[in-house]
């Protein structure tokens, strides 16, 4: 049965040609990945999971992170976290991460006012936790007058942008799982951490140790879409009566799950977030050469954070968008993407150097 071409009458509200570095969110969908919704659209599926497509990506999900890993997609990260820490406590369970986490600090309170979870926070210089800062809250247990430590919640790459070694992750986990906590990996960008290690996902994940992780899509060039995914199925309970509970079951699941099928069935999660990183390490390289620019944190993934003077970040964001990181400060935040080009880079850069030598704004 012959199909007309599909038409629209919505119009396109922005310039397609404007770049920036605020965030791999603000970045488009992976042309592959549109190509994959379309080839799950027409005809009927079951609803709520139960499709051909997220049964398929079981399999899918196995190849990477072994025999016993469980996919259940969600709308996203947030809600990938809430469900997945909610998975793996009980209702006076706590918390243990890094105070720079996303959950603590990027989350709206969300993992404590609708998970019903206490966080326990711990500063760290580099967004990492080892196993001496989690014992600084992996205390009172027993005691019923305060939370019980049950996870400890790990972000790879973090927010800081740093990345964990394999070894550093294996230490946790070891670590926790002595002390009868789980191991909880937010892996929003979990790929530009295997492009930046070189090893496959398995290796810091389930071959460390790691319980459960949410899995991140979005900013790898999917439309919408995260996955938790649960590794040791004997630590994790309820999970889909969870993520029903938590808003995050989707009816119409097929056009979550096959976007992680067109991205791990094959390598374009690794070439995408290889390229994501290659560009922040360009973009380091040009900026470190302009005096007054200073790259203060170490780029292992696809975010670079300089300091610089703040009158020249504001005008540099009138015509590229990125964000204040810390402003007392006034160190900021510039995030490649998987369509960042290297004429991207340079542009900015360029941009940057201009905006160093152009002297104070006129009062």
């Amino acid at each position: 049965m012959a199909h007309p071409a599909p038409v629209t009458d919505a119009v396109r509200h922005h310039d397609p040609d404007v770049r920036g570095f605020a965030s791999d969110n603000y970045a488009g969908v992976h042309p592959e990945i549109l190509a994959a919704v379309a080839l799950a659209n027409g005809g009927h599926q079951v609803a709520y999971g139960e499709d051909d497509y997220t049964g398929h990506l079981q399999e899918v999900f196995r190849r990477h992170f072994g025999p016993r890993a469980e996919a259940f997609p969600v709308f996203n990260g947030t809600g990938a976290n809430v469900v997945g820490l909610q998975s793996v406590t009980e209702r006076w369970g706590a918390v243990i991460c890094a105070a720079s986490a996303h959950i603590n600090v990027d989350e709206c309170g969300a993992p404590e006012r609708v998970g019903g979870l206490k966080l326990l926070t711990v500063p760290t210089p580099d967004g990492k936790l080892t196993p001496e800062l989690i014992d600084r809250e992996a205390w009172g247990f027993d005691d019923e007058h305060r939370a019980q430590p049950q996870v400890v919640s790990i972000t790879q790459t973090t927010e800081l942008g740093t990345c964990y070694t394999p070894e550093e992750i294996r230490a946790i986990c070891d670590h926790a799982h002595e002390r009868g906590l789980t191991v909880h990996l937010d892996g929003s960008r979990i790929a530009n951490a295997a492009a930046t290690l070189g090893v496959p996902l398995a290796e810091f994940t389930t071959d460390a140790g790691v319980d459960i992780l949410s899995f991140g899509g979005t900013k790898n060039g999917l439309l919408f879409g995260e996955c938790v995914v649960v590794l040791n199925p004997d630590r994790v309970r309820a999970m889909k009566h969870l993520r029903k509970l938590s808003m995050q079951l989707a009816s119409k699941m097929r056009f979550v799950s096959v976007q992680f099928e067109a991205l791990l069935a094959g390598d374009l999660w690794l070439r995408s977030a290889g390229h994501a990183n290659a560009m922040a390490q360009r973009l380091a390289a040009a900026v470190r050469g302009i005096e007054g620019v200073t790259v203060v944190r170490p780029v292992q993934a696809n975010a670079v954070f300089a300091i610089l003077p703040r009158e020249v970040s504001e005008r540099l964001q009138k015509s590229y968008r990125f964000y204040f990181w810390d402003e007392a400060s006034s160190e900021v935040r510039w995030m490649c993407s998987f369509d960042t080009t290297e004429e991207d880079v340079d542009s900015f850069a360029a941009a940057v150097a201009e905006e160093m030598t152009a002297g104070p704004s006129p009062s």
